[in-house]
């Protein structure tokens, strides 16, 4: 089965190298891999090296160099107004507590349809309309899925090797392991500031 393994940005898409598409939800642009059918019947493997969030225009290249343009698929969503910025941005905070994905306009929100959303709207005094569309919520500010680099996390990193990194007073290699510690006084951590 062909793969389709890069994903080309809306702006770079050519017309002509457009030999299908497919319409995805916001869970299913976000995957990396799965098997999909385009509109057309066309049958590929998505084989992404990490997820990314595909938007609405972008296109999935296939391996012989075609590409599949995404729709975004409209979904069942609510439409949030309040009657003034402030309580939209306390109801924002409330959601972003509770980790329900939103989408933020100049003066809505947009978050999926379910009763608990909807509660939780009518309780923060805003109003909410059932409406269909394409959502496209704001990316978290932890996800790395799109940011095209690696993150590489090290407990210690000290410039020099160690086989071991327990240290025997015995045995001294020379130097000094500080670690610089950024908390307050009056912090509880237990060490002296």
């Amino acid at each position: 089965m062909l793969r389709a393994t890069t994903i080309v940005r809306k702006a770079a898409v050519r017309p002509e190298q457009v030999v299908d598409t497919i319409t995805l939800d916001h869970a299913g642009r976000r995957r990396n891999s799965g098997s999909l059918t385009a509109e057309s019947g066309l049958s590929f493997e998505l084989a992404l090296a990490r997820a990314a969030l595909l938007d609405d225009g972008d296109a999935l290249r296939l391996e012989d160099g075609r590409l599949v343009q995404v729709r975004a698929a409209g979904e069942a969503l609510l439409e949030v107004r309040a009657e003034n910025p402030a309580r939209l941005m306390r109801l924002a905070w409330q959601l972003g507590g509770s980790h329900v994905a939103a989408e933020i306009a100049a003066d809505a929100l947009y978050v999926p349809a379910s009763p608990a959303n909807a509660e939780l709207i009518r309780g923060q005094g805003c109003t909410a309309t059932a409406v269909t569309r394409a959502f496209r919520p704001e990316r978290e500010a932890h996800d790395h899925s799109t940011c095209g680099h690696e993150h590489h996390h090290r407990a210690h990193d000290h410039g020099h090797e160690h086989h071991d990194h327990r240290h025997d007073p015995a045995h001294d290699h020379g130097h000094r392991h500080e670690h610089a510690h950024s908390h307050g006084p009056g912090c509880g951590c237990g060490h002296d500031h």
